[in-house]
């Protein structure tokens, strides 16, 4: 099998081939026919989060190397374990990456992305910048309908985290406002699927004038640009005082305290990206104005399925899609590290 790694941490991905898994059980072998290129692709690479302060979080941790990058994957069924029984080779699936132990309270509550040993595709065990993937198990398979694959793929992550953040956010903003930062690709995919989950006045924040186009071509209300303090200003008056609920899809020192700085009292700041650094706020300011911060990651094997029958019964907006060939892995990674990507690169075989 084919597959592009890298086999140093921060080094070009090469292209490698190997032995073809076999599967046993309830394990299935995938033929990957799409891989979504997500930023959190780039800090695995890189093997660090930044922490602030020049401290870096190591997480190269037990993944043995060369390692497959790549966790949006969507293909279909070549080889099936002897005891699968819901899959059948020749089915095409999307595969839910974010597969724990299978052994614990956590994955007992349902609960597998929280997982503390977790074994998640592209993360924990080899993924999908390949052509082939193995899955530990067929629950992880799930039906896509008639959705177009490289659309499909991005749902696992990308429409997942933000489908999570929105659930979080949702009981703050309903009849009410929600600003989303970050008009990246998965702040776009909270953009697709915000309208099925809120019914609240949407509006979104970038320091791009070009990703802030791509949110109001997307539906929001207004855009507006967090260095600019007379924006601020007006997204304070249009909001009254401020929006009821946040999602920070950036993760960045500057978007967080964005965030914090336009809720109104009792908002709900939600932090998904990971870009990195510290975030402080006085005490006496969460009480004084009610409002808690919460970090939400992707989201259940339940909630992805929810997605799904949201986006195949049509109450998803399509996403804009940068589609490459696999072999254009390495070059997809640079350009997401380095901020020349509009929209969300799907890696197709």
């Amino acid at each position: 099998m084919k597959s592009y790694q890298f086999e140093e941490y921060g080094e070009a991905l090469v292209e490698n081939t190997s032995e073809v898994p076999v599967v046993s059980g309830k394990q299935v072998l995938l033929k990957i026919s799409a891989c979504g290129v997500c930023h959190s692709d780039v800090h695995l690479w890189e093997g660090h989060f930044d922490m602030g302060g020049g401290k870096k979080l190591d997480i190269k941790g037990k993944r043995k190397l060369p390692f497959t990058l790549g966790h949006e994957i969507v293909g279909e069924v070549v080889a099936v374990g002897d005891t699968v029984s819901d899959v059948k080779v020749g089915d095409k699936r999307v595969a839910y990456p974010w597969i724990g132990c299978d052994d614990c309270s956590v994955c007992a509550s349902g609960d597998v992305h929280l997982c503390n040993n977790p074994q998640a595709l592209g993360v924990d065990i080899d993924g999908g910048y390949s052509d082939h993937v193995f899955i530990p198990h067929e629950k992880y398979l799930l039906d896509y309908g008639n959705l177009p694959k490289e659309l499909a793929c991005t749902y696992t992550c990308s429409g997942l985290t933000a489908y999570g953040a929105l659930k979080k956010a949702k009981a703050k903003c309903d009849n009410g406002s929600l600003l989303i930062i970050g008009c990246g690709g998965v702040g776009l995919a909270g953009m697709a699927i915000a309208k099925s989950v809120t019914n609240a006045k949407i509006y979104v924040a970038d320091i791009d004038p070009e990703k802030r186009q791509l949110g109001l071509d997307a539906g929001a209300e207004a855009a507006f640009d967090p260095n600019d303090r007379a924006q601020f200003k007006e997204l304070m008056r249009l909001t009254g005082g401020g929006v009821n609920a946040a999602i920070d899809f950036v993760g960045a020192e500057s978007s967080a305290k964005f965030g914090v700085n336009v809720l109104a009292k009792g908002g709900k700041l939600v932090i998904v990206g990971l870009f990195g650094g510290e975030f402080s706020l006085p005490i006496p300011m969460f009480p004084i104005k009610a409002i808690g911060v919460e970090g939400s990651f992707v989201g259940s094997l339940e909630e992805m399925n929810e997605l799904l029958e949201l986006a195949k019964a049509g109450k998803v907006q399509d996403l804009k899609l940068d589609e490459r060939p696999m072999s254009e892995a390495n070059n997809a990674l640079m350009d997401l590290m380095n901020g020349n990507v509009f929209g969300r690169v799907v890696l197709t075989n």
